[in-house]
């Protein structure tokens, strides 16, 4: 997969998510086996420069590169101005946001709601791309709603200012994060780019990533829900596109160490009050489908300090330890017990 001078190391990419894929995330994920994370959208609103939450939003220290930012907004000048600020800041990759489907963007006639205006389609990407040296990307859906699915429509007026790769989610605006995926579109995109594309929606398994490949014929995946709290995701597709072959799930004790990893890094990251509100979510993401989660999550939504988090974190692991040897030590006496008979 190769996005400008960008050699990528696979073809799998982090969606952009926001409040999700901070630089901690998109670390995190890179490590465990994706090309590239795309980071969470950064206003164009230059008013907006030195709030503490777009500070945060473009800094990439020590990330691997390369450093790929996306920018979301609806004036052309003032999106090549936030093009500028980003790739100042050490953004290698533009990425240009016309998929968020939330109506907070999209009542701003951004997001999503930018493909029902095509002129101002290709006057965002003519100035994004005229104004900075890096490669600019776009992300959309396949129309604003079933009667108006553009997909194609956009990806000429694309190529045409420039955009050197395009991300498609397989749903219209409409249809928000509702019902499942549909990929025809993607396929009849693709049939007709120059330049590489990107399948997104539903890819939560080795084997949907392989099927959506297959099927759309497009160049790469890219991947978000999916990678909450499970960021082995993309080492297991990326083994399993390799071999064929699925690797086992991760140990119990493997999610335990991944989680303090990705802890610390938000407690480093975002300093003790805000860190301690954003592992919150992610330590229910890592949680999710453990005996006796749901408790936990309950109590861990108390808990005021990173020192609390860590301590209950730890004796919540040490549980489940417990439990999985008593399960064993219980199947072994069931194992005696009809040998002997």
């Amino acid at each position: 997969m190769q996005i400008g001078p960008h050699r990528l190391r696979n073809n799998l990419i982090v969606a952009p998510m926001a409040g999700v894929t901070d630089r901690p995330f998109r670390q995190l994920c890179k490590q465990m086996g994706a090309g590239m994370a795309v980071s969470e959208m950064v206003t164009s609103n230059s008013l907006l420069y030195g709030s503490a939450k777009t500070q945060r939003r473009a800094n990439h220290d020590g990330e691997p590169p390369p450093i790929s930012v996306q920018i979301a907004g609806a004036d052309p000048q003032m999106m090549a101005q936030a093009a500028r600020y980003n790739v100042d800041r050490g953004a290698q990759i533009i990425d240009i946001n016309m998929g968020c489907p939330a109506k907070k963007v999209c009542n701003v006639s951004a997001g999503s709601a930018l493909l029902q205006n095509e002129p101002l389609v290709a006057r965002i990407l003519e100035a994004v791309v005229n104004a900075v040296e890096v490669p600019v990307t776009l992300k959309i859906r396949t129309g604003w709603d079933r009667e108006h699915r553009n997909a194609l429509n956009i990806l000429k007026i694309a190529e045409n200012a420039g955009v050197q790769a395009l991300a498609i989610h397989g749903r219209t605006r409409a249809c928000g994060y509702s019902g499942e995926a549909e990929y025809d579109t993607i396929a009849a995109v693709k049939a007709q780019a120059h330049i590489p594309i990107i399948a997104n929606g539903d890819i939560t398994s080795p084997e949907k990533a392989k099927y959506v490949l297959e099927y759309t014929k497009a160049d790469a995946v890219m991947i978000g829900r999916a990678a909450q709290g499970r960021p082995w995701i993309f080492r297991e597709i990326e083994h399993y596109l390799a071999t064929g072959e699925k690797l086992p799930e991760p140990e119990v004790t493997e999610i335990h160490a991944v989680l303090l990893d990705h802890l610390d890094a938000l407690y480093a990251f975002y300093g003790e009050y805000t860190g301690v509100r954003m592992a919150r979510k992610h330590i229910a993401w890592y949680t999710r489908g453990l005996a006796g989660s749901a408790a936990f999550r309950h109590r861990m939504n108390q808990l005021e300090s990173s020192r609390e988090q860590m301590a209950a974190v730890d004796a919540f692991f040490a549980e489940l330890a417990a439990r999985s040897a008593r399960l064993v030590y219980a199947a072994d006496d069931s194992k005696a017990e009809l040998e002997a008979a």
